[in-house]
C-alpha cells in the first residue's frame, strides 16, 4: 500500500528537505521501515530503542491517533495520509 507521509520540519533533514514523502506498507510499522530504507536515520527519531513509538511523537493515520488505534499495527490503506507530529511542551 502506498501512503503519503507528512514530515515535520525537525525531521526534514532526513528527507532532503521534503515536507511529504511516499512510503509503502500495509501497517504503520511497515511504513516506518520503508521510510528508514529510503531516508536513513528517521526511524530512530520516531521509535525508541525498544522499537516502540517515542513518547513525545504523535503519529496519525488519516485523522486517527495510532495510540488509540492499534499502535504500530494500525492499518495504512492505499492512499492514506500518515502524519508525524512531535509533541510540543510548554505552558
Amino acid at each position: 500500500m502506498s501512503v503519503s507521509v507528512r514530515i515535520p520540519t525537525i525531521l526534514r533533514t532526513y528527507t532532503g528537505g521534503l515536507s511529504e514523502v511516499s512510503a509503502e506498507g500495509a501497517v504503520l510499522s511497515e511504513v516506518i521501515a520503508d521510510l528508514e530504507r529510503n531516508h536513513a536515520g528517521i526511524a530512530a527519531r520516531v521509535l525508541d530503542e525498544t522499537g516502540r513509538l517515542r513518547r513525545f511523537v504523535n503519529v496519525y493515520v488519516n485523522d486517527d491517533d495510532v495510540r488509540f488505534e492499534q499502535g504500530l499495527e494500525t492499518p495504512t490503506p492505499d492512499g492514506a495520509g500518515v502524519s508525524i507530529i512531535p509533541a510540543v511542551a510548554g505552558g
